[in-house]
């Protein structure tokens, strides 16, 4: 990307999670003053903290895809399935499967794949860079990602992705179980095979999260913590001219909202912004001293269940619920992931979880599976970054350097029509 055209705006960014701290460091290394407001406390918990920590150049097919529909209808007749959507009278709730329905093309998924590859390999170049960088020490591991498949049937189908990747560019190969064995002998694998992606990676979250929040105060930046936004006042021409908390009205010339799942709760408080986001809820469990370990991240394939070694702790995390801002844990949902990690690595039994804490949190899903990144039309000074799904801690190094870019009036370098937050 080019150097920014101007410098030191006054910047203000709704949200404290990993987009809105990505976006505030990268703004800060391109001059200008920052101050993040969060709504939680500095010891909050977010969907940024408890997620699997993958970097995944791998995930280019949007959540909505064709047959997503039909295999979530039959999903939500098991209570421990991966996915679940919890029935209530909201007209947000339907007009979003509606908009999900019409995103879930061929067409759509092809018109996606390249954006999000895009978006995926400059991200992971950019977790490179900050690893090399003082002060950023999140345990970066460059191993790649198993699929790892239960049925010839699952490894079939993985197989059919493999072919789209290397057409777009991104590694990836099926592995028969003495590949599997020698890439991986820490641990035992029941499975018929996999497959992997070499450019995938995994760090871990809550040190990334710490290091971006100190690097931004070293910088200059200010954190304010809770400090929910109760308003804006904007002027004639739209241009949003103070943000109000509880406590105090902040001025800026460029302001971006990075809420995550309550993005639509800040949008509703400006005219004519709409933003289609349903929180999907995921648990994890961070078992501290495991049987087994290994070394690569996994999914496994027919569970939908993320397996990430974390230093000498081992985190599972699985589940997508869409039930509204409810971060409750429902056991039997839990459940669904901690059975099925015996099944693919039979070093696990049932009673190693039963001990362990559950970390429940909201991923902010739009219809399309495609983020929220750009400025507003109806807003001159309004720049969107939200709306990652599963994706938030895999781009937010992007994120924050395609916003950075922009807000400083800059060419992002990135094709982000398919992005704006206007398109819903």
């Amino acid at each position: 990307m080019s150097s920014a055209k101007t410098s030191g705006k006054e910047i203000v960014i709704i949200g404290g999670g990993v987009i809105g701290l990505s976006v505030a460091y990268q703004c800060l290394n391109r001059g200008h003053g920052v101050t993040v407001l969060e709504r939680g406390p500095d010891n909050r918990d977010c969907c940024s903290l408890g997620n699997a920590g993958m970097v995944v150049p791998s995930h280019f097919v949007p959540l909505a895809a064709p047959g997503m529909m039909a295999k979530g209808l039959r999903w939500m007749l098991d209570p421990a399935s991966p996915f679940y959507v919890r029935p209530r009278p909201s007209w947000d709730l339907i007009a979003w499967g509606w908009r999900f329905y019409r995103a879930s093309t061929a067409a759509r998924v092809r018109a996606a794949a390249p954006v999000l590859r895009d978006l995926s390999l400059r991200s992971r170049q950019l977790f490179e860079q900050l690893d090399s960088t003082d002060g950023f020490d999140f345990g970066l591991a460059r191993h790649g990602l198993l699929m790892l498949c239960k049925t010839p049937a699952m490894l079939e189908e993985e197989a059919e992705i493999v072919e789209q990747a290397n057409e777009l560019g991104i590694e990836a190969t099926v592995l028969g179980l003495d590949d599997l064995a020698k890439m991986d002998p820490g641990i035992q694998m029941d499975v018929h095979g996999a497959v992997h992606f070499p450019q995938d990676c995994h760090l871990s979250p809550n040190r990334f999260v710490a290091n971006l929040q100190q690097a931004i105060l070293d910088k200059g930046g200010e954190i304010i913590w809770d400090a929910e936004v109760t308003g804006f006042k904007t002027g004639s021409s739209g241009r949003i001219e103070s943000i109000d908390t509880k406590a105090q009205r902040y001025t800026a010339d460029e302001c971006v909202v990075a809420t995550g799942a309550w993005s639509p709760v800040v949008a509703r408080m400006l005219p004519d912004l709409r933003l289609s986001v349903q929180a999907g809820k995921g648990y994890s469990i961070t078992v501290e001293s495991p049987s087994a370990l290994p070394e690569l991240c996994s999914i496994l394939c027919e569970a939908k269940v993320a397996v990430t070694p974390m230093g000498d702790k081992l985190r599972f995390g699985g589940t997508m619920e869409i039930a509204g801002l409810d971060q409750s844990i429902n056991r039997r949902r839990v459940e669904g992931i901690l059975k099925a990690i015996p099944r693919y690595f039979p070093q696990f039994e049932d009673c190693d979880f039963s001990s362990e804490p559950v970390w429940s949190g909201l991923r902010p899903c739009t219809p399309d599976g495609l983020p929220y990144i750009g400025r507003s039309r109806a807003h001159a000074n309004l720049c969107v970054a939200a709306g990652h799904g599963m994706l938030g801690l895999s781009l937010a190094p992007v994120t924050g350097e395609t916003v950075a870019a922009i807000v400083s009036d800059d060419d992002p370098g990135l094709d982000l029509r398919l992005l704006s937050p206007d398109r819903y």
